[in-house]
């Protein structure tokens, strides 16, 4: 059954990517359209800089560099989606790992009480499957969540540059944190709420969804919608910020383009950066949407102020290990795939005009 499930996942998994590149390939030659019925227009004069002879060309054609890459929206859409569902298969178990850290409360006889722990009790009790118990729901949302999400920090991105190109950090926060508030809305939430369901209760995908429906609604799918935004829209802000001064550093401002092994760095560190800034809004998120959570907590405030009183400060960075250990080098993954696979996307349609 398992390996059924898998299949069946491998399969839906093609077949997204497909519509995603067809799209993308339709955008595509929408944009090269366009610029063939603007290529007859009369050139701009050149601005007064040049027009005095300023030595400055340097530092205008890598902010062009810098703003030929991910200028396509559905392009950096369709790398981020295919980057997304690679990052979530591998790294899924810390995942798992992390979700059950936090949604075990302060007690003098604990189930586990770290990663290690963890890990050698869900091995006796559950067995290794259940390592990638809720896997399934949030693949298949992370494909459209990492498209929405490197589509969305483009366009945004693209909205908010200078007159020369140039976009600040604040702007990148901003547009990062842009993107992240609708993938939140749009795929993150119901397919967290879900997944951290199938992990506490230890149940199917159909029977956690079924059971959603039949207790509280659809409106159960969005259980701690206001944590998650907030985790979210900081998480994506503030890994974009990064990477991109980190791109900006390493790179001289865009005089050359990253190496694999830098993407897969600057990845790490700016996935390091996000998680340690916004574990309690995650850990929030996670208790709001545990299988107790409704008669547990009144609400966001409420289990703010609970675990504050009973569990400490501290309490809010429970499971920052094992999301440490998912996020550092889940965030190298998919940041250098994005590059590897946005490049492949862009040759190979070009190569289709």
């Amino acid at each position: 059954m398992a390996f059924a499930t898998f299949q069946q996942r491998s399969v839906l998994v093609h077949i997204m990517k497909s519509l995603l590149f067809f799209f993308a390939q339709k955008s595509f030659q929408f944009s090269l359209l366009a610029k063939t019925n603007t290529s007859n227009l009369p050139t701009p004069e050149p601005d007064s800089a040049f027009e005095l002879g300023c030595e400055c060309e340097p530092k205008c054609t890598s902010s062009l560099s810098m703003v030929k890459k991910s200028s396509d929206p559905f392009i950096a859409g369709t790398a981020g989606a295919i980057a997304g569902g690679i990052e979530t298969c591998i790294v899924w178990p810390m995942e798992y790992i992390k979700t059950q850290l936090q949604l075990q409360l302060k007690t003098t006889q604990p189930k586990y009480t770290g990663i290690v722990s963890c890990a050698q009790y869900t091995m006796r009790s559950t067995g290794f499957l259940s390592f990638y118990r809720g896997m399934n729901v949030v693949l298949i949302g992370s494909i459209p969540k990492a498209g929405i999400r490197f589509g969305g920090v483009s366009k945004v991105k693209n909205a908010l540059r200078k007159e020369d190109g140039s976009i600040t950090a604040i702007r990148t926060l901003l547009a990062g944190m842009t993107a992240g508030a609708i993938e939140a809305t749009v795929a993150v939430t119901p397919s967290e709420t879900i997944k951290t369901r199938l992990i506490d209760g230890n149940t199917s995908l159909l029977r956690g969804v079924m059971n959603i429906f039949n207790t509280e609604g659809i409106r159960g799918l969005y259980k701690g919608w206001g944590p998650t935004v907030a985790k979210q829209s900081s998480n994506v802000g503030l890994r974009f910020m990064a990477f991109d001064q980190y791109k900006r550093i390493v790179t001289n401002d865009g005089e050359r383009t990253l190496k694999s092994y830098e993407q897969f760095v600057g990845g790490m560190c700016s996935g390091c950066f996000s998680t340690l800034c916004n574990n309690p809004a995650d850990m929030v998120k996670t208790r709001m949407q545990g299988l107790e959570a409704s008669s547990r907590y009144s609400g966001v405030l409420d289990c703010v102020q609970q675990v504050m009183k009973k569990e400490g400060v501290l309490a809010f960075w429970k499971g920052v290990g094992p999301r440490l250990s998912r996020v550092v080098p889940g965030q190298g993954i998919i940041f250098m795939s994005y590059e590897q696979i946005q490049d492949a996307v862009e040759a190979r349609v070009a190569r289709r005009q």
